[in-house]
């Protein structure tokens, strides 16, 4: 099933002490680009989340929010930081000795000093945390991952009206191309009889410019084309995920057989299906665009 690069997942997941809040949404981009906020005591398990999240995606810009609240006790503990206070301790006997001053500090004095005592969260189980977070990226990851398989499955809907469309109009430059050849051969034959009179026609020389013109605004292989690139791609939408990439290469192919016909038209009304051609293809690269 193809995926939209674009989707929403959220989920919460808690027990009694903490609980985690993930929400993920996401964008069209041509590569793999992640996004992650979340506190900062959660820093440690990043490499774990992107691995998590990667699971569940292939391409898009996508933000990832997850929130942490604790209900524990505090798990705050108080460091003396002794070390430090012997430095302060020293540099203040020195500017003593230094100016002949008074050495007077005291123990209160001393603790004051910034960093002498500092108040320090306590160790964690890493492991429950981890896996409370873990069952909560899962759970708004397969939200994600449904909507994106959801928006995905219009997308293809809608590009195979698209590829019908198309279809028709190559249909319709096929059964144009011979008619186009036997109105030039009509009017080439009616041009020559007002300028020859009543001279004999030469069959070989209408024969020899008919063929020149025809061969000149031949578009066969551009529609034979055009249709094999048509079915691919419709085969490629029946593949699965992760087709964005073939699909906007398929498109481009697309695009460039419109641009010959175009190019070699020389009638006006397969000029227009050719610039009809062109608008679907167009509309078909900006959908794919969407998919993953």
């Amino acid at each position: 099933m193809i995926k939209s690069m674009t989707g929403f997942g959220r989920a919460e997941v808690q027990d009694s002490e903490r609980k985690f809040t993930v929400e993920i949404k996401s964008v069209n981009h041509r590569y793999l680009d992640f996004n992650i906020r979340m506190p900062k005591k959660l820093v440690f398990f990043e490499n774990a989340i992107r691995g998590i999240l990667k699971e569940y995606m292939q391409r898009g810009k996508v933000d990832v929010f997850i929130s942490y609240e604790d209900y524990t006790p505090s798990n705050v503990v108080l460091q003396y930081k002794k070390d430090i206070a012997a430095q302060y301790l020293t540099y203040f006997r020195q500017m003593a000795e230094d100016f002949g001053l008074k050495d007077d500090v005291t123990v209160t004095q001393l603790g004051r000093c910034p960093e002498v005592f500092t108040m320090e969260e306590g160790s964690v189980d890493e492991e429950e945390i981890w896996e409370l977070l873990e069952k909560a990226l899962r759970s708004a990851g397969e939200q994600f991952s449904h909507a994106r398989q959801m928006e995905g499955e219009h997308l293809r809907n809608d590009l195979y009206l698209k590829l019908d469309d198309m279809t028709e109009k190559v249909t319709q430059i096929e059964v144009r191309s011979p008619e186009i050849i036997r109105e030039y051969r009509a009017k080439l034959e009616e041009k020559l009889k007002e300028v020859l009179a009543d001279t004999q026609l030469e069959e070989n020389r209408i024969a020899a410019e008919v063929v020149i013109f025809a061969d000149k605004i031949c578009t066969d292989e551009e529609t034979v084309r055009l249709k094999s690139h048509v079915e691919h791609m419709r085969k490629v939408l029946q593949d699965g995920s992760g087709i964005g990439r073939k699909l906007d290469f398929i498109a481009q192919e697309m695009n460039r057989e419109a641009n010959t016909i175009l190019s070699k038209a020389n009638d006006l009304e397969t000029s227009n299906l050719a610039i009809d051609l062109k608008t679907e293809i167009e509309k078909i690269r900006e959908q794919i665009q969407n998919i993953e």
